[in-house]
This record gives C-alpha cells, sequence and structure tokens, in this order.
C-alpha cells in the first residue's frame, strides 16, 4: 500500500481551518485542469443552493498532479473557508492503464478525511465529467442524508450505442450474480453514508483491488455483498465520449473485465447463495431528451469478428464448448443484416471466459484481450437491432438480455463447481 498523505493543506487565507462538516463532497484529481474549474464552481453552487442551512466542507484530494490543478480548484471555489486540499500517493501503474490511477487509495484517503470532519455523508464527484450539474448534489447527498441509505451510485442518461461494455457485460453479469440491479456498476460518482465508510476503511487495503484504476467496481461490489442499504441517483447525461469501440478496446476491456472476473472469483461464496434479482430505488426524473442520430462503422466491427473467428479459435477452444464454437461459425457466416448474437449464447460466452479466467487457462491478459472480436460482434449484432428503437424499446431490450444471463446463472454455477466436467 503506498504511503498516504491526508494532512490537509487549508488554503483560504482565513485562518480558520475546516473542523467539521455534516456533508463532505470530495474531487479526487489527477491532472485534471481542462474541467477541474467547472466541477468546482458547480459542486460549490450546488451545496450553497440546497444545503445552505447545513455544514459541509468540500475536499480537493490531488494524487501528485503535474498541472495547474490545485490552482485551479483555488481559484474556482469563491468561498475557501470550507475547503481542504489533501494528497494521496499513487501507485506505480502502466501509463496504458485506464481511471484514476490508484482510485482505491484516493477513496481511503477521502474516507479517513471525512471521519476526521464527522461526516454523515460523504459524496465524491469524478473530476473528469464536464456535464456535473448543482442538482447532482441534492440527487446523491439527499437519499444518505433523508432515506437512511448507505451508498448511493449514478445513473447516467446514455445513447442506445453508448457504453456497451456496461450494458452487454457489466450491468447484466452484476445484476445475474449479486441480484441488485444497478444499471450502471461501474460510475464516477458515489455518495456514502458513516456506515459505509467505516465498513470500506476496515478492508484490507493492501490489496490489488484498491490499487487498481477500477476500484470503484470493488467498491460496488463489496456494497452488494455487505447488506448496505443501496440506491441510485438518476442524473441525467453525462458527456459522451465516441460512440463507437475506438483505441485501445482491448485494453480497456481487459482493464475493465480482469477488475470484475477478480471480484466475481473473490465473492463466489456469495453470489452462488442469489437467486433472481431485485430493483434498486431510483432518485431524480427519468427524462429521456431527443438522442442525436449516430453512425457506427457496424462493418469495421463485424470485420474484426470474422477476422477474431479465423485467428483466434486455438483461444477460444481452450474456454469455450463446441455448441458454442458452432454458434459462432454460423455467426461470422451471416451477412451484416443478418447478425443477431443470441443473448443465451452470448450469456454463456462471457460466463466461460469468467471460467477461464479463474482457472489461469492462458495468461489473464491475453485470455480477456481475445474476448475483443467477440465484444465486437456483440456489438455490430445490438447497434443493428436497436438501430430504429426509441428509449422504452432499448431499456425492453437490455431487460430481455438481463434475464438471459440470470437464466444462465446455473450453467455458470455448474461450470465453477465442476470445472473438470464442464471443460470444452
Amino acid at each position: 500500500m503506498p504511503e498516504l498523505d491526508a494532512i490537509p493543506q487549508n488554503t483560504s487565507p482565513d485562518p480558520v481551518a475546516v473542523e467539521s462538516a455534516e456533508i463532505v463532497v470530495a474531487l479526487p484529481t489527477h491532472n485534471n485542469e481542462g474541467t477541474i474549474t467547472e466541477v468546482a464552481q458547480t459542486v460549490e453552487a450546488g451545496l450553497t443552493k440546497y444545503f445552505s442551512s447545513r455544514k459541509y466542507a468540500l475536499i480537493h484530494c490531488d494524487g501528485g498532479s503535474q498541472d495547474k490543478t490545485s490552482q485551479c480548484v483555488r481559484e474556482a471555489v469563491r468561498d475557501r473557508s470550507y475547503l481542504l486540499q489533501i494528497k494521496y500517493s499513487p501507485p506505480q501503474i502502466p501509463p496504458t492503464a485506464h481511471g484514476l490511477p490508484g482510485q482505491g487509495s484516493a477513496f481511503r484517503c477521502i474516507f479517513q478525511q471525512a471521519q476526521k470532519l464527522g461526516a454523515k455523508v460523504c459524496l465524491v464527484v469524478d473530476s473528469d465529467t464536464a456535464s456535473v450539474r448543482p442538482e447532482w448534489i441534492d440527487l446523491f447527498v439527499r437519499p444518505v442524508l433523508e432515506k437512511d441509505l448507505d451508498f448511493v451510485t449514478s445513473y447516467y442518461d446514455r445513447h442506445k450505442y453508448e457504453a456497451t461494455l456496461t450494458k452487454g457485460i457489466v450491468y447484466p453479469l452484476v445484476r445475474a450474480l449479486y441480484g441488485k440491479r444497478i444499471i450502471q456498476p461501474i460510475g464516477g460518482d458515489f455518495a456514502f453514508s458513516q456506515r459505509s465508510m467505516d465498513h470500506y476503511l476496515k478492508q484490507d487495503v493492501g490489496n490489488c483491488e484498491l490499487a487498481d484504476p477500477h476500484a470503484d467496481l470493488w467498491i460496488t461490489i463489496q456494497a452488494l455483498c455487505n447488506n448496505l442499504r443501496i440506491g441510485q441517483a438518476f442524473v441525467g447525461p453525462k458527456l459522451r465520449n465516441p460512440k463507437e469501440p475506438s483505441g485501445d478496446i482491448s485494453g480497456l476491456l481487459a482493464a475493465v473485465l480482469g477488475a470484475l472476473f477478480l471480484q466475481v472469483e473473490k465473492t463466489a461464496g456469495v453470489w452462488q447463495k442469489v437467486r433472481g434479482s431485485e430493483v434498486v430505488p431510483l432518485f431524480g426524473s427519468r427524462e429521456h431528451p431527443n438522442a442525436e442520430p449516430v453512425t457506427v462503422n457496424v462493418k469495421r466491427m463485424m470485420d474484426a469478428y470474422r477476422l477474431g473467428y479465423q485467428t483466434l479459435q486455438e483461444i477460444w477452444g481452450l474456454v469455450l464448448p463446441p455448441a458454442t464454437l458452432l454458434d459462432l461459425k454460423k455467426l461470422a457466416s451471416r451477412p451484416e443484416e443478418q447478425l443477431r448474437f443470441a443473448d443465451e449464447a452470448w450469456a454463456r460466452v462471457i460466463y466461460d471466459f469468467a471460467q477461464g479466467y479463474r482457472l489461469r487457462i492462458i495468461g489473464r491478459d491475453h485470455l480477456l484481450r481475445a474476448l475483443t472480436p467477440l465484444y465486437l460482434g456483440w456489438c455490430a449484432s445490438f447497434i443493428l437491432e436497436l438501430e430504429n428503437a426509441d428509449p422504452q424499446e432499448v431499456e425492453a431490450r437490455l431487460e430481455k438480455l438481463c434475464l438471459a444471463y440470470e437464466a444462465q446463472k446455473p450453467y455458470f454455477i455448474s461450470r465453477w463447481r465442476w470445472p473438470d466436467r464442464f471443460n470444452p
């Protein structure tokens, strides 16, 4: 575990430092000068608008930024009397890693300071989000203060072609295994109660989950496995990324699914006892604005899938049973307009790769990167099917996919308990 510098560095010219607060809003940063000014100003506006009668503090927790992030925060906040600037030391990570370096270390540092202040609720806001609005503060904080919730996660309004990794794998898998319908388990914004902060601070913080830039998955799954009272805040649109996979999609897939499959392995004693799923309370008005039309290069995705089928059959054959390989062969031979990846087959593919990850059949990173063409094939099928769908039809389609994951869960449990019997 890297050393943490959690000593408050009060930047206000006022000699009175922040000593206590009922509400804490934290901004973890690492080279965020491009977005942090607007985020800090918006957070301050939300606090003064919705919680002016309560005592609050704004914590800026920086992981060694080399730009002007800290200066931007000081200049953005009008009332520095409630501003605390602290530091955390992120671990050394490869330059290709995704997410906030040492995200878990930042969370721990924030929780320690929030406890010192006696906070009843701590909201952590993603400093890379340019679309944060003042009402977000109310939507996250009030359910903890007034509804006695322990953990409130974000639910963003995303374009139907956006966040396909979450829609196609992370959400349905987490829902099927842990029995809670948290729509977006990977989020940059979370609210925590005193009880949940106490829980996280008691965990073994020297483990790799907290050093990983996807510690948000660990945080969410911990909440699911430890009977924390959970809610979701529907905060509307988030600044959108490109609508089709681009850049190092294999690296992103390996990073996210590596973090997720590791938690699946560590919590097997919990999820094998769970059956079905239940709705998680949602706060905020769900209004879907008219989505802008988006053009996606489905042919490129299908070409990647077909190339993967030709070059990766040996690896796929290590984790997938013959029946699935036959289905993949048929899929590769279909014209694009007839491409449809069956939900049950897709769920079994993900379960099989999770099992392969657990058994270390080959190097874990190599295995997860070999999933990329399959993922792109599923994305192509998903996009083609929903080309003319409205938001309600998209939701219905995702619900059908999630139910397929739940229906195939016994298959996964059987493979998990008796791997020799189910080896391809």
